[in-house]
């Protein structure tokens, strides 16, 4: 299995934090957001490449911070360099899958959450699903739903529905920015961009992709914590205790 970094946004709400650095580097504590997630990922003794995405304009902090890494992370310069030219989540996973020839299972993370559980018990859901995997907290307050993926989940765990940004939101279960691809599923992102799934958020292709294949929802088991401008920097620096597991 390979994981996929998604780190091609601009964080403009950082600004002036972000503005000439990116926010997966910032650090909470003692370390980056990247090395919180790479660490634990890691873990679960499954993931033989790191592949970070990002765009031209940070590509060399990345770089330098790889170099410096322990574990073995490739870094994609996506070529482009303002947040309006951004190619969007998902044509940056078409762009790592093309650019590597990727054919195996894909673990893809937004590189700017943290959290307060392993990733490692989602791995091991997917691994015993054998199916597309994504997560899922409940969420009772309608304005935050507006803001994120909203799915509709069966008793057996299967998304039924997925809608990024509702007007109406269907359900209360909230889709944060990790998803497990089976290697059978990865040819299906490019269909899904033709198909004008909509690329901007990672969930817009797992909103096509539950019509197409069997997608699997497991239960967040903690707390994510979304870095979205400084005031929850500074909270989470404040309150973040690492990840428990």
């Amino acid at each position: 299995m390979k994981c996929l970094i998604l780190a091609a946004g601009y964080a403009t709400r950082l600004y002036p934090l972000t503005a000439n650095f990116p926010k997966p580097l910032l650090k909470v504590l003692d370390k980056t957001i990247l090395d919180w997630l790479l660490e634990d990922i890691n873990g679960a003794g499954i993931i033989n490449q790191y592949v970070v995405i990002t765009n031209h304009k940070f590509f060399k902090h990345f770089q330098a911070w790889a170099a410096a890494h322990p574990l073995p992370v490739t870094v994609l310069d996506d070529g482009t360099e303002t947040n309006e030219t951004r190619l969007g989540a998902v044509r940056d996973i078409q762009f790592a899958i093309d650019a590597l020839e990727l054919n195996e299972d894909l673990l893809v993370v937004a590189g700017d959450n943290l959290l307060d559980f392993s990733l490692q018990g989602f791995i091991a859901y997917a691994q015993k699903k054998k199916t597309a995997c994504i997560m899922r907290y409940w969420e009772s307050d309608e304005n935050k739903l507006r803001k994120t993926g909203v799915a509709e989940v069966n008793d057996s765990d299967v998304v039924i529905g997925m809608e990024e940004k509702p007007a109406n939101p269907k359900s209360n279960w909230c889709i944060p920015p990790f998803y497990i691809y089976q290697a059978a599923d990865v040819p299906f992102v490019k269909k899904g961009i033709e198909s004008h799934c909509g690329v901007d958020a990672p969930g817009s292709f797992i909103a096509w992709l539950c019509a197409q294949t069997t997608v699997h929802a497991y239960k967040m088991p903690g707390r994510r914590f979304d870095i979205g401008n400084l005031d929850s920097y500074h909270l989470v620096q404040e309150n973040y205790k690492g990840i428990q597991k």
